[in-house]
């Protein structure tokens, strides 16, 4: 895999469906679920695949980027795929690649690669549908190669601006790509100039627009930090005293953009009942997003990476834990703004630690301090390159009822996190 790097990130869908056509169009024999955004659109799919599956239906899941292992970016009804399986994959699609070679094709990239062996992963496993969730932006994203039954985009923001574009009409308008003629679209909230933008692409092309007012969802109990009470009115149908297991408002927004997309799959014959959504929405867990790995001492770990996730977070972690007080541990790729993000995440923190996240895009790592203490002057901030070590000093640093944030970057994750997950 540290091979397929070098082919880095290239625009365009040439690639993509070159190797598609050398494997004989796996995608074309899959129903599919696309869902992009800004953030959000990693739970909304982690949730449709979770729904339907415990709904009895053979569930794909396409995920990216990954905590630990590439394993994790194709599971099956929960289960990711064997890394032997995985391998014997990647050898396969080699081999097509070596064709491409000789006719002096283009090289794939890395995700174009992993997007190719999900789809024939998904086919060959005969799954009843495959939920794919969007790489990067929509256009030109090589998952967007495909004809789903429904179209999800859960928000927009400012994020990967020197790709998508500067303004949020722009951002909107590379993510509306995903919206195919016809089919119907579920929408996210988000400002009016990219709201504006996604419903011109769906009234020229005749895509149906879901109303997510028909969802209600309600809390009804205090909110917990590993879960939360909900009321929810689906359709006229009111469910009270559903638990749901992921902590966090935003899960709520989340959650409407999963149910309305689950609504439109009615249509052609995927039935979710209510007792089964109950059930469900009880275990659903999803790792990295406001996951706690200890109690004693208590230590969170949430994949947020930008200002809009660092806002919802922060709300989050207030309505939840009040002004208990916290140590926080962040890093940052160098084409995040940092600054940005850290404004919300000050309230309630009694010192910083920066790290580096393990990638080569974040040979920058440590500017995330000097944007600490412009802004937070006050509070104390250290630097510990070693993410072993820069959580070890957050746990020494706990005072009694503080608790430890890790957050800002799935690679800072995947260290942080093996140190309370992995044996």
């Amino acid at each position: 895999m540290q091979k397929l790097n070098t082919f880095g990130s290239k625009p365009g869908l040439s690639r993509i469906s070159r190797l598609l056509e050398l494997m004989g169009n796996p995608e074309k024999d899959l129903k599919m679920v696309h869902v992009g955004g800004t953030n959000g659109k990693g739970s909304v799919t982690c949730m449709i695949a979770s729904l339907l599956s415990a709904a009895g239906y053979r569930v794909g899941h396409f995920s990216s980027p990954h905590l630990h292992s590439y394993t994790e970016r194709f599971t099956i009804d929960g289960q990711e795929i064997q890394p032997e399986h995985f391998k014997a994959y990647l050898d396969d699609i080699e081999g097509r690649i070596d064709l491409m070679a000789r006719a002096g094709e283009e090289h794939p990239t890395e995700f174009e690669i992993m997007t190719a062996l999900a789809f024939q992963y998904f086919k060959d496993s005969q799954v009843d549908l495959a939920v794919i969730e969007v790489g990067l932006g929509g256009i030109y994203d090589s998952t967007n190669v495909i004809t789903p039954l429904v179209s999800v985009i859960s928000s927009i923001d400012y994020d990967h601006t020197e790709v998508l574009g500067s303004t949020l009409a722009e951002i909107a308008q590379n993510k509306a790509g995903i919206i195919k003629a016809g089919i119907p679209v579920v929408i996210g909230p988000m400002p009016e100039e990219a709201r504006k933008v996604i419903q011109s692409r769906t009234q020229s092309l005749k895509a149906p627009c879901f109303n997510l007012d028909s969802i209600k969802i309600i809390p009804t109990g205090r909110p917990g930090i590993e879960g939360q009470e909900i009321e929810i009115d689906l359709d006229g149908q009111r469910m009270e005293g559903v638990q749901l297991g992921l902590a966090g408002n935003y899960q709520l927004e989340n959650l409407r953009l999963a149910l309305g997309a689950i609504i439109i799959l009615k249509e052609s014959r995927f039935i979710l009942t209510p007792m089964v959504l109950r059930d469900s929405l009880r275990n659903l867990q999803i790792p990295g997003r406001l996951e706690v790995l200890s109690q004693h001492p208590m230590v969170i770990v949430d994949v947020g990476h930008n200002p809009q996730a660092a806002r919802a977070l922060a709300e989050s972690l207030s309505s939840i834990l009040g002004a208990r007080k916290k140590i926080l541990l962040c890093g940052y790729l160098d084409d995040k703004d940092a600054g940005k993000a850290l404004a919300y995440l000050g309230e309630n923190t009694s010192r910083c630690i920066v790290s580096r996240p393990e990638s080569d895009r974040a040979t920058k790592w440590d500017r995330v301090a000097e944007e600490w203490n412009k802004t937070y002057p006050e509070i104390q901030c250290y630097v510990q390159e070693d993410i072993g070590k820069a959580v070890r000093l957050g746990i020494q640093l706990l005072d009694k009822e503080e608790y430890l944030l890790i957050t800002g970057s799935f690679y800072l994750l995947d260290r942080a996190r093996r140190q309370f997950t992995i044996a």
